[in-house]
């Protein structure tokens, strides 16, 4: 049986490797896919503790944030496909400006 130490620690490389996704990549889908593997290690630290403890509590708060993810997801395609029609390229160096 697993403790909770071993998910824990799966949990902070996969938030490592996002973070290190967010702060190196430089196409900003790969951000975006950098900011869901975040999230799903800090879902994945929720169930841990929920498991821990005993608790349906961190399969409830699960439930809302992969809602949220999911609507920021939409949302951010659909900001990215915006973008990429007016600039022409996905490089975030390129969106110094708010200006079209």
């Amino acid at each position: 049986m697993l403790s909770l130490n071993y998910f824990l620690v799966l949990s902070g490389v996969l938030f490592s490797i996002g973070t290190a996704g967010v702060f190196l990549r430089r196409n900003l889908i790969s951000i975006l896919l950098s900011i869901e593997i975040m999230l799903n290690a800090v879902n994945l630290t929720f169930v841990a503790f929920g498991r821990a403890l005993g608790s349906a509590d961190g399969q409830i708060i699960v439930f809302f944030v992969m809602t949220v993810a999911a609507a920021e997801a939409a949302v951010g395609l659909a900001i990215v496909i915006s973008l990429f029609r007016h600039r022409e390229s996905l490089n975030p160096d390129s969106f110094v400006t708010l200006k079209w």
